[in-house]
């Protein structure tokens, strides 16, 4: 095991190895806590590695890119005094994740509406820099539309201001082959917000420029979306499921507990094996689930080293703002495919002791 553990297993709803144990329920929370009486009996040890697991999870997600608001939530239940109790009730539907989403949404909401209000009442013609800011943000990340609010806009305004008083105008050219490679990411590329930010870039009566902002910051934007929604879909998911496994498990041993004194033998023996065949099904979903997403960011990764390759060996200035920000998706697909493999991994492991204990309870 990853660390020395004591017998008490929050994640895990009635642990019951080899003897009694005390299970409290507060169905405020929905988390349960249990003593297992004998933390070395094959069931339990079941429970160890999910809880573990469980630890370690959310341990990722506070390390993780996500929002600040769900690291800053997950660090406070990694810090709590009351332990796995305090790693359950996060991960409980309506626990410390689910409120953290909803904090989540609500300054989502605060920066976009502020960025919307900045787009309607700062004309081009008087605050490019201003505008453009805004735009940007709101077709950003939550992370551009906060550090918009925060700093971006005062920024901003002192380069309206300094471009006013030069009096000066820029313009870009476009090659056509640039505008076929955008036009190509807006049908092929495998990153969603990719593709629609190419499709606005090359909109009815698009110029130049919307393709030059494309190349500036529509690319990085549209692949941050790409990764920030990732990151969001598969915590969400794999919240869920170690959830769910905790509860299987619960199920699980309380009925190969049942077995000691059932008077109906077979019944019971049947009823453990069909509890322990769910917690394998489960599990089984769920690395399959993870193997899927393993492919999908193998190819995210694949497809942005390629284009920070094409980006190093342009001449074409309109490439130069490229190259950073596709080695920045390149590095974040990588280790999403890793961590990916990593937790397949986890659940053909919980998979396999899920129908070993099975074929144990079957005899």
């Amino acid at each position: 095991m990853r660390r020395q553990r004591w017998a008490v297993s929050a994640l895990v709803v009635g642990v019951l190895a080899g003897g009694s144990a005390l299970v409290h329920t507060a169905p405020a929370r929905a988390y349960t806590v249990v003593v297992a009486a004998d933390p070395a009996a094959p069931s339990s040890l079941v429970a160890v590695a999910a809880a573990d697991e469980a630890r370690e999870h959310v341990l990722r997600l506070a390390k993780s890119g996500l929002p600040a608001e769900l690291r800053t939530s997950a660090w406070n239940a990694l810090r709590s005094t009351r332990g796995d109790a305090a790693i359950a009730e996060w991960l409980t539907p309506g626990g410390g994740y689910d409120a953290a989403k909803q904090r989540l949404r609500e300054a989502r909401s605060r920066n976009r509406t502020f960025c919307e209000r900045v787009v309607l009442t700062h004309p081009v013609s008087f605050s490019p820099q201003v505008r453009a800011a805004a735009q940007r943000a709101l077709a950003g990340t939550d992370a551009d539309r906060a550090e918009f609010v925060s700093t971006g806009y005062a920024e901003a305004q002192e380069g309206d201001r300094a471009a006013r008083e030069a009096e000066t105008e820029h313009r870009s050219q476009v090659a056509e082959q640039d505008r076929g490679f955008v036009r190509a990411l807006s049908e092929r590329d495998p990153g969603e917000q990719v593709r629609v930010a190419a499709q606005w870039a090359l909109r009815a009566g698009s110029t130049d420029a919307d393709v030059v902002e494309f190349f500036g910051y529509g690319w990085a934007t549209g692949g941050a979306l790409d990764v920030e929604a990732y990151r969001l879909r598969v915590s969400d998911a794999e919240v869920r499921r170690h959830h769910v496994l905790s509860l299987l498990i619960a199920k699980a041993v309380a009925a190969e507990e049942a077995l000691r004194t059932a008077a109906d033998v077979a019944l019971a023996r049947a009823e453990a094996e069909r509890a322990w065949q769910a917690t394998a099904d489960e599990a089984v979903s769920a690395q399959r689930a993870w193997l899927a997403e393993q492919e999908a960011a193998r190819a995210q990764a694949e497809n942005w080293h390629n284009i920070a390759r094409l980006a190093r060996e342009s001449a074409d200035d309109i490439w130069k703002a490229v190259t950073a920000p596709a080695e920045a998706r390149q590095d974040d697909w990588s280790k999403a495919q890793t961590e990916a493999g990593e937790a397949a991994a986890f659940w053909k492991d919980m998979a396999d002791r899920a129908h070993e204990s099975e074929n144990r309870v079957r005899g």
